[in-house]
Parts: structure tokens; sequence; C-alpha cells
């Protein structure tokens, strides 16, 4: 069996967004995963389903894998000819032990590659609003290991040279030594009241930034509870964070939002959260799977051609009917000469993406509309292809068929409640929760049991949801619903809430 291959992978301070394109490459062809505490969860979820995990832990302070322990997996997988990708917090070089790793990688005959991430030495002070370097300020950039004792007789760090004031130092690992650390720093020169900050969870929703002395930025950390993960930074240019702050002023920064929709590695809905600053939280109330009949949903794939118009209702359903497609080598040819309808953007968007341009898209994306645009665009006898969720309205081949348009309805896929223990605990977590169909609430009062107990569990929070559907079929479960997007889409619904 040939021997694989390993990827000594950074995954950046934890924002998913800094990941780079060559780490998520590696991650989507990864067999098996090794994965640090500080590896977002946004970003082990890019790997296939088939691919092994491996917790390693190593979070200061905390219990993790023996060292030793996580070269020997690395080197036994790769043996067992699997690809490998130790994924490590910020960058795998930067006091991130990525070079023992190599060398135990290189003795024991093993091909690795190095890819480098975003260090949270830069990326946090970034997020804080507070740049590391500036021309006015200083002329250096120091950054220091916070993990040795300072108190240790003999210390590898050259406390005098770090003692210049016209330097920025950053401070990685050093929470648990950081009175010793500005004990030592005044010690050897630099003024007690020297600018200096503290950034927890930097470039997460969660991020927390202090500023203050030297002198006194140790007791002001304890007293706001913050802990690891922390990087400390000293030096005049923590004065320009008044000016620079950025993240922690977006609308919704530092909020907790749930989604209940399907659980997806690149769902839409989580990325646009997290550039508005927001943390999502998972936790799926319903999973799509085939609909009771996945014969006739397959079978009508093979000549859609026979009708004048086909219409899609979801992204859901253009995924199934070409997934049908590709697994028979067919291509958008089927169609031959009818006409496609979307009843909005992420369906016509899903659409493009297989080179195939909706004819027919409603100004507003409800069922409602799409009737009244298909019968404006077809004449009296036209034949419809309805390719849909098996539980949707009818609302439209109702209206359509009262038009004289004939419908074929074909449930693509259904579906079904989730079953999650923990689905209590991730909402009250939470500040706000969003609903994105009809399903997903019905999905949300199944895993809390009662519509009393989802009530109950919505008291406090903002209920958002994606479109007067959505919002009426909350009502009628007697959810309160505070906030409805004016434009339907998972772009609408996030900007409704900022």
């Amino acid at each position: 069996m040939p021997t694989g291959k390993v990827f000594l992978t950074g995954a950046g301070p934890g924002d998913p967004g800094l990941l780079t394109l060559r780490a998520r490459e590696a991650l989507r062809r990864a067999d098996v995963v090794i994965y640090d505490a500080l590896a977002s969860d946004a970003i082990v979820d890019l790997v296939p389903p088939s691919c092994e995990r491996i917790y390693a832990g190593k979070r200061g302070g905390a219990p993790s894998v023996a060292q030793d322990d996580i070269e020997t997996q690395m080197i036994e997988k790769a043996r067992a000819g699997k690809t490998v990708v130790r994924l490590k917090g910020g960058d795998p070089f930067l006091f991130g032990r990525g070079g023992e790793e190599a060398q135990a990688l290189h003795a024991a005959g093993i091909d690795f590659e190095i890819i480098p991430g975003v260090s949270s030495a830069l990326a946090a002070p970034a997020y804080a609003g507070i740049p590391v370097t500036h021309r006015d300020h200083n002329t250096m950039l120091t950054i220091v290991s916070g993990h040795e004792d300072p108190a240790k007789e003999i210390s590898a760090i050259d406390w005098q040279r770090l003692s210049d004031p016209k330097q920025t130092l950053v401070f990685l690992m050093a929470m648990r030594n950081l009175r010793d650390i500005s004990a030592k720093l005044i010690e050897h020169g630099l003024p007690a009241d020297h600018p200096a900050a503290v950034i927890a969870n930097g470039t997460r929703p969660s991020q927390r930034t202090i500023t203050g002395t030297l002198a006194g930025i140790a007791g002001d950390a304890e007293r706001e509870g913050l802990s690891a993960p922390a990087i400390v930074i000293v030096g005049t240019v923590v004065a320009l964070r008044d000016t620079v702050a950025w993240f922690e002023k977006l609308p919704l920064f530092g909020k907790r939002v749930l989604l209940t929709r399907p659980a997806d590695p690149h769902d839409d809905l989580a990325r646009a959260l997290m550039r508005a600053g927001a943390e999502p939280v998972a936790a799926p109330a319903i999973a799509i799977v085939a609909p009771d009949d996945a014969a006739a949903a397959e079978h009508v794939t093979h000549d859609p051609s026979q009708y004048s118009w086909v219409v899609f209702t979801s992204a859901n359903g253009v995924r199934v009917f070409f997934d049908y497609l590709e697994a028979r080598r067919d291509d958008a040819r089927v169609f031959g000469s009818a006409k496609i309808a979307a009843i909005g953007l992420k369906t016509s968007q899903a659409l493009l993406q297989r080179c195939v341009r909706a004819d027919a898209v409603p100004q507003r994306y409800v069922a409602e509309d799409l009737a009244d645009l298909l019968i404006a665009s077809s004449r009296e006898g036209d034949r419809v292809l309805l390719y849909r969720a098996q539980e949707a309205r009818d609302v439209l081949p109702e209206r359509l068929n009262a038009a004289g348009r004939p419908v074929t309805v074909v449930a693509a896929y259904k579906a079904v409640f989730t079953e999650d223990a923990q689905f209590p605990q991730r909402v009250s977590g939470c500040d706000i929760v969003t609903f994105t169909s009809a399903s997903t609430v019905n999905g949300f009062v199944h895993n809390l049991g009662s519509p009393q107990a989802a009530r109950q569990a919505c008291t406090g929070k903002i209920v958002a949801c994606i479109g007067p559907v959505t919002a009426q079929a909350a009502k009628d479960a007697g959810l309160p619903v505070h906030v409805v997007a004016p434009e339907h889409t998972v772009e609408g619904l996030v900007e409704a809430l900022s």
C-alpha cells in the first residue's frame, strides 16, 4: 500500500473566513483530521463526511493528547495510505510545535507539506483595532512566548531588550504569567503606565478586549474574567484602538444566533451572520431526506422536455434533480425546449451553478407571485412540472391548474424532524432564533417537546423569520415573531436583524 501524506495546516485564529484557500483544499481531501481545540468547528466541518476526526486538545492549561501520541497517530495514519490533515490553531510554526512534528514525519519517511496559517499575533490585534506597527509609534514588532516562567533563575527571554518603549510586544500564551511578565518589563525599564491590552477569543464573535497600563493590566484582566485563549499587547499602538476598532462595532457583534435549518458546512446564512459579527449556533431542527416515492423523483428527470415549464421551488430541489442527472452522466440537455422557473434568488443561483439560467424568477420570492408570473408567461394548456418538497404548500399547483396550466407535482425530497437531546441547551444559550421555513418551525417545536415549551424557550429572545409564510407558521405555533425579512433571502434576514 502506498504511503499517504500529512499536511501540517494552520487553522488561523478562529474566524473561518481567515482560513487560507490551500488549507480549505487540504481539508476537503482529508481522510483523517487531527485537530486542536483552537480550530473552530466551522473549519473542522469542512472535511468530507467520511473523514475520521481525532481531537487532540492542545489548549493552555487544559488536558490534551501527549505530543508523542499525536506524532505517532500522524505517522500510523499516513503509513495506512491516508491523507492526514494536522490542523493547528494559528500558524503551525509560530509557537505551535509544528517544527517538531515535521521533524518526526521526516524521520519516519512520511511525505508532508506545510500550510501556513494566519497567526493570532497579527489577526487578534487587527480585529481589536490595534495596528501592531505604525510609523508614528514604533519601528519594531516582537512576538514572545508568554509560556515561560519569568521567575525562573535563567530565562531565555532578553527582558532588557524587550523593555524598549519604541517597539510593540505581542505575548502569546501569557495569561497565567501576566503579572510576572508585567513586573519583569517594569523592572527592566518600561514605564508602569505604558499602554497594554488583552484580547481574548480574538477574531471570534465572543472576542473581548480590555486596555490599560502595564502595571494594571493583569488585575484588569482578572476582574473582567478574561482567560485563555488570549494575547497581550504592550506598546503605544494600543491607544489607536479608540479610532481603529471596527469588529466590535459590527451590527450583530457578540450575538449568538440559532440556526434551525438543515446542517450544511457551507451554510450561507452562517457566513452572512459571521460577517455581521454574530456567532452562529447550529441546531438543525430538520433534515433533508429522500421522498416517499424516490423512484418518481428520479424517473421524471429522464424526460422533462415533455413539459412547457419545469419549476424549482428550492435549491434543494435543484441539487436533487442534477444529482440524478450526474449519476447517469446526463446533463441539462434533457430539458430540451422546456423553460425553467425558479422561486427566488438562491434557487436561480443553484441553477446557474449548473449552467442553467432561469427564464422566470418573481420579484417576491413566494409561491403566489411565482404563480402569477408563470400564468403571465405561459399559455393555457401548457404543461408544468413542479419539482418541490414533499410537504410544500399547494398554493402554486392550485393556482396554475385553475388557470388551465396542468401541473404534475413531483416530490424531490422531504424534511424530517431531527432528534437532538442537546437541542434545549443550544436554544437557551442564544440571543436570536432564526427560522427559514415552516418545516424548521415545526421541527423546533418537535425538538422542544411541545408548543408550550417552544414558547417558553423563546422568552427573552428575538425570533426572526425569512418571510411571511414562515412567520405565519411561527405564529400558528404560538411563537412570538419580532423580525420578518422584507427580502426573503438569508442576506435579507441578516440585514433585517442588523
